[in-house]
This record gives structure tokens, sequence and C-alpha cells, in this order.
């Protein structure tokens, strides 16, 4: 195996939405980085099975005026 063309693996703190913290080994940053997640399973609807709509410039209720009438 060739030598010097794999990165380093390090150890690395890892924050939760909600706050929590574990130490983790990854190739990300530098040793003793913190990587702050935006979504992780406690957060995203995918695992907590709550959905969220977000309505950016009333694109939702656009939607449903136009396509609401239509039955399955």
């Amino acid at each position: 195996m060739r030598k010097d063309i794999h990165p380093q693996y390090h150890e690395i703190t890892v924050v939760m939405t909600d706050g929590t913290e574990f130490k983790t080994r990854s190739t990300y940053g530098q040793e003793g980085d913190t990587l702050r997640l935006d979504i992780d399973s406690k957060s995203h609807p995918a695992w907590t099975g709550v959905q969220r709509l977000m309505d950016s410039g009333g694109q939702v209720s656009k939607f449903n005026k136009r396509f609401g009438g239509l039955k399955f």
C-alpha cells in the first residue's frame, strides 16, 4: 500500500441539534475539532415521523389551491 495517500483519522466531537455531544473518530477537520449538526436523527422527519411543511413564498398554499380538488 502506498504511504501518505490516506486522510488523517482522528478524534472529533459531534454536537447534535439538541445540544448533546459525543466523541467519534473521523477524517473531518483536525484533531479535537467540533462538528455541529443542523439535521440529525432526533430532528429529521424520516426518523421522527413528524412532517413539517416549510412554506417558502406561499408555494404550498399555491399548490393546494391548484391541485386540492384532485381525488385519488
